[in-house]
């Protein structure tokens, strides 16, 4: 009896450990950037908290420094279901929905609000609407929750110092149409790299800058090879927790709730964090001999609206873009 008793036991033991096995789901999580940068601390925080949350019923294992290799690599693998999240710019969704590679038009936004607004917008919330429906990919929770940046820079080892400085500059730049066009306009020359080659590229001379969020030069180490920091306010921009559909709707209730919570806390730390790890960083750069510029934008403005302005009447741009982009201009309209 007490063999049979322990027999039952220990049967029942394993099926319970096995339902427990079950219940845990496990996530990867691509990223492009180091662990101790800025971004690498909140997506850590963020795997944290999703564990925290769910009582351990999902667990997400980041994977940094394009480990899972470069974007198209890892947008297909989340498309697959091999990746179930991908964090960097929505830019990249543009594969799946072409009108997404403007999320963030340079220049043409009077604050971080009146981005906000217009993310939220009803056109928008479309173009994520046709991503999910091609491909089954759409952003976790609130697009712009996860602050990057917390604003933008050309990093560079010759002086830029106004406007006038892009001319001929060698730019390094992402694979965007949208962006490549852009500086094109402003009179860069630019050259299209992966984010990990840019370092090397400008220690070697292939490029002579890189337009990055503040927050990460240090990280990346750009300032070693590039001492010349120009603050430009291009344009606002968040890290789109880019979520797999499939793998979203198969947690429970209560699992994607515990997720959603994480994300919205790990949105409030890239707020406070973006911001102190900024200008600390800038005061640890110029120590270290960088030159830190406030430019102009004035004149990169005013580019631009004469670019959109000839763009939109080729029908080059996504229809409703810069209708939109007026009507959230303030909250009345």
């Amino acid at each position: 009896m007490n063999k049979l008793t322990a027999l039952t036991l220990s049967a029942a033991t394993l099926l319970a450990m096995a339902a427990t096995a079950q219940a845990e789901t496990t996530w990867r999580m691509a990223t492009k950037m180091p662990v101790d940068s800025p971004e690498g601390q909140v997506f850590e925080k963020f795997a944290e908290l999703t564990e925290e949350y769910t009582n351990g019923e999902l667990k997400i294992d980041v994977y940094p420094n394009e480990q899972l290799g470069k974007e198209n690599a890892v947008l297909e693998q989340l498309q697959a279901n091999i990746v179930q999240i991908y964090a960097e710019g929505f830019s990249y969704m543009k594969k799946w929905e072409p009108a997404l590679d403007w999320t963030s038009p340079p220049f043409a936004f009077d604050d971080y609000d009146h981005w906000v607004r217009f993310m939220s917008s009803d056109l928008v919330t479309g173009w994520f609407d046709n991503a999910a429906a091609q491909a089954g990919v759409r952003p976790l929770g609130d697009p712009t929750r996860i602050l990057r940046g917390p604003f933008r820079v050309t990093v560079s080892n010759v002086p830029v110092k106004t406007a006038a400085d892009y001319q001929g500059l060698k730019l390094r730049m992402h694979e965007s149409k949208s962006a490549i066009e852009t500086w094109n306009a402003i009179g860069t020359d630019v050259i299209t790299l992966p984010w990990t080659e840019v370092y090397q590229s400008i220690s070697k001379g292939i490029v002579q800058a890189v337009n990055s969020p503040v927050a990460l030069v240090e990280s990346m180490r750009f300032n070693e090879v590039a001492p010349y920091i120009a603050r430009m306010d291009e344009y606002w921009q968040s890290i789109g927790f880019m979520v797999n559909v499939q793998a979203y709707e198969a947690l429970d209730d209560a699992t994607r709730e515990g997720v959603l919570k994480a994300y919205d806390e790990a949105g409030a730390l890239s707020q406070e964090l973006m911001f102190s790890v900024a200008d600390e960083s800038i005061a640890r750069m110029e120590e270290g001999g960088a030159e830190y510029t406030v430019l102009d934008t004035g004149p990169l403005v005013d580019t631009m609206k004469g670019y959109y302005e000839e763009q939109a009447a080729a029908g080059n741009l996504p229809e409703g873009l810069l209708e939109t982009i007026e009507a959230t201009r303030t909250t009345a309209q």
